[in-house]
């Protein structure tokens, strides 16, 4: 019974993403169209074109017709034939530029969430259960410093003492020679000594909230009266700190939905910075190009991951939490 419910559920709550979508979707087109100016217009201010050119361009893309044709031509494209628009300052398909990137954008979010997790949720239970130590003192401040400086400024500041230590290529994920190269064991160790980077800059911030989080959330229920009657029936601290733990943990399931998306639209000037081949610097060059359907597309795609992550966020509570129960 409590699978079929939890079927159920899932299956509504896609369901509820299609409306959601088209919502999402008129409101990215109506940020766009809000934009001054378009793909075209910015020629004007180019002595080698006319403005007679510049109109003949806007009608070959289309950009002459009224805002709420050209909505419901995109919306077409994508729902009949997966078309999300072309690109005007690449030329090509932005489902194909998109796809391109993709895959690194995923990558790296992916290692960062995990980099956070690993480092964050033992730095908090060990703060929680040192209390007011030095050690939690140490832990706190690096925790209000990472979530106070700018994730760009750490980037350039890890590159810094990068180059200080003897470092020779930074930025990028490959190597001059590896670049384009075939897949091989070397490619592998040369992506090794770069990806670190990006997950440590992009994951500082993260880490320190998250810590932070754990922390506050275990000295709440170490001091909760269930934890007290636990002590009370003589379990041995092992056990009770397991259940501690336990309780303390659920509320940051909740966050991990958020983390993803958050990760691709807070990290793009730390993808410029850092030179990473992900959708981060697309995005921005798609604002400065005024290039309409990246710009839509890539903003559909972070709520998309936003409904996602929200979605099996509340299904790994379900599944962690067995008082939790889905109806």
């Amino acid at each position: 019974m409590e699978e079929l419910k939890r079927t159920t559920f899932i299956i509504r709550r896609l369901l509820i993403m299609i409306p959601m979508m088209f919502l999402i979707s008129v409101i990215c087109f109506i940020i766009t169209e809000l934009q001054p100016g378009d793909f075209a217009t910015q020629y004007l201010n180019n002595p080698r074109v006319s403005p007679e050119q510049v109109i003949e361009l806007q009608k070959s893309l289309g950009l002459d017709k009224p805002p709420v044709q050209r909505y419901f031509m995109w919306i077409k494209g994508i729902i009949t034939r997966g078309d999300f628009g072309y690109s005007f300052a690449y030329k090509r398909p932005v489902g194909e530029l998109i796809w391109e990137r993709m895959g690194w954008t995923v990558s790296i979010a992916l290692l960062t969430i995990i980099f956070q997790w690993i480092i964050a949720i033992p730095a908090g239970i060990y703060t929680s259960l040192h209390q007011y130590s030095v050690s939690d003192y140490i832990l706190t401040f690096i925790g209000f410093l990472g979530i106070s400086v700018p994730v760009f400024f750490l980037a350039l500041v890890f590159m810094w003492l990068a180059l200080q230590m003897g470092a020779t290529s930074l930025g990028g994920l490959f190597s001059a020679e590896y670049m384009g190269a075939p897949w091989s064991w070397a490619k592998l160790l040369d992506l090794l000594k770069h990806i670190w980077l990006p997950i440590v800059v992009i994951g500082f911030s993260g880490l320190a909230g998250l810590m932070r989080v754990m922390r506050g959330n275990m000295l709440d229920v170490i001091n909760a009266p269930f934890v007290t009657s636990l002590k009370a029936r003589g379990l041995e601290d092992q056990v009770v700190r397991r259940h501690v733990i336990k309780n303390a943990i659920n509320p940051l399931v909740s966050i991990a939905g958020m983390q993803l998306p958050e990760i691709f639209s807070g990290t793009i000037i730390t993808s410029i910075v850092l030179n990473l081949p992900t959708m981060g610097p697309f995005f921005y060059n798609a604002l400065l190009n005024h290039d309409q359907y990246l710009v839509m597309t890539f903003l559909m795609f972070i709520a998309f991951m936003t409904q996602i992550g929200n979605l099996l966020a509340d299904i790994a509570l379900a599944i962690l939490d067995p008082r939790i129960r889905i109806s």
